[in-house]
């Protein structure tokens, strides 16, 4: 009964390790990914009718297509 004690002790041992080094690599923040760039969001301006007597700023080719 002790031999099998002291047989299973180290691979116990590993084990505890290797589940300790596991489960602290799921709960870390994933890295982000090299080509992500930090960007804010845009904000999609209403398309309702325009205000009389205002006129729309004309937007540039980027801003077209917001959505």
């Amino acid at each position: 009964m002790i031999a099998v004690a002291v047989l299973l002790l180290p691979a116990l041992g590993v084990l505890l390790f290797v589940m300790d080094r596991v489960e602290d690599r799921l709960s870390a923040r994933p890295s982000a990914a090299r080509h992500a760039r930090k960007r804010h969001l845009r904000l999609v301006h209403d398309a309702g009718p325009p205000a009389a007597g205002r006129t729309r700023a004309r937007r540039s080719r980027r801003h077209g297509k917001a959505a």
